[in-house]
């Protein structure tokens, strides 16, 4: 979402907050629940250039979600429980579960203290390959590189890209523009582009996985308490509608049979990685039912309701990220008006569901 965005959102949903529009529409619009989406949760402060910034939230904010999701009468369930809540679940007694993608260190450090105060049950998604130690990060390489570099230099369209990095807001244009060209093109060639701008800068970008992921030995320490659930989030990290079929069975299955290897317990729960629109519909949905997951999270947008329990391999989730860390915007959020009147301003406009499809929401 660019800056403006984020400000114009920011203050529509003050607006709701201060006006109490949230709180009369609650009833009507919140669903019967919630699945919140994180990643990283770090005390790290934020640097200059950080256009990963977002995946970031301090242990502090987690703290005060925590609270306000137990004040707004949610009842914090654990995944497992999810499919027979859906359905028996409602508005006056809703549900929230809390899941964070990808396997970050600091889950363990800053996160699981803060579950286990409170006694909230959780669940981390985990690639396989970033428990090996060498997943490749790619879009924090990118990040990595561009904030070194004075001048980097790509082939893109055919045709060679020079940018000069000077300042902080060439940085951050370059990273724009790089980073949605990646996400276009095919997933061999993007991490392969981006594994030659490392190259070039001498970055060792298996040590960067090796320094933020944790290892199989940590996610044995995370899974023995009850309170964490351990599912699979494929094998490397690919965006699944661009590979075909078979890889895309494979890596499902691979990284479930995977988990289940190493941890010495069954995993019954999925996360498509990046999780939208472009990047998984309805063949993998399928494709993860067919494989026998109880539940698969997408990162479109939206609460839980009971239409859901039809569709329990393609659940929305609502991100908690660095830019709206702030306990207003998620009281809002949780009443479900800004889901609502962003799907009805979709189907005015013909476009489906902006909830599952927009840049200006939480993502």
């Amino acid at each position: 979402m660019s800056r403006r965005g984020t400000k114009l959102l920011k203050a529509a949903l003050s607006v709701m907050h201060y006006t109490g529009a949230d709180g009369l529409a609650a009833p009507f619009t919140r669903g019967n629940g919630v699945i919140f989406m994180l990643h990283r949760v770090t005390d790290e402060s934020v640097r200059p250039f950080e256009p990963n910034r977002i995946l970031k939230v301090t242990p502090d904010f987690l703290e005060k979600v925590i609270t306000q999701v137990i004040e707004s009468g949610f009842e914090i369930i654990s995944i497992d429980e999810l499919p027979s809540r859906i359905g028996t679940s409602t508005p006056e007694r809703p549900f929230a579960c809390f899941t964070l993608d990808d396997g970050y260190r600091d889950n363990l450090e800053y996160a699981y203290p803060v579950f286990k105060r409170y006694g909230v049950p959780f669940t981390i998604y985990v690639p396989t390959d970033y428990a090996d130690g060498h997943g490749d990060l790619w879009w924090l390489t990118l990040e990595k590189v561009i904030e070194s570099a004075d001048t980097i230099s790509t082939e893109i369209d055919g045709a060679i890209r020079r940018f000069d990095l000077a300042s902080v807001e060439a940085k951050e244009r370059a990273y724009e523009e790089i980073y949605w060209w990646l996400r276009r093109i095919p997933e061999d060639q993007a991490r392969a582009a981006v594994a030659k701008l490392a190259e070039q800068q001498g970055f060792d970008r298996d040590a960067l996985c090796q320094q933020l992921m944790m290892n199989w030995d940590e996610l044995r320490e995370m899974a023995a308490d009850p309170l964490v659930t351990i599912g699979a989030h494929t094998c490397s990290h690919m965006a699944l509608s661009k590979l075909d079929a078979e890889m895309v069975r494979q890596e499902i299955r691979d990284s479930i049979l995977r988990i289940e290897q190493e941890l010495g317990a069954p995993c019954r729960h999925f996360s498509y990685p990046y999780g939208c629109e472009l990047s998984a519909g309805d063949r993998e949905f399928a494709i993860a039912n067919e494989l026998g997951v109880a539940t698969a999270v997408t990162t479109r947008k939206g609460l839980i309701d009971a239409a859901h329990v039809d569709q329990l391999a393609a659940l929305p989730r609502f991100s908690l990220n660095g830019d709206y860390q702030d306990c207003r915007y998620i009281k809002v959020m949780l009443s479900g008006v800004p889901f609502r009147l962003w799907n009805a301003i979709g189907r005015v406009a013909n476009q489906g569901p902006l909830a599952a499809r927009s840049s200006t929401a939480m993502s």
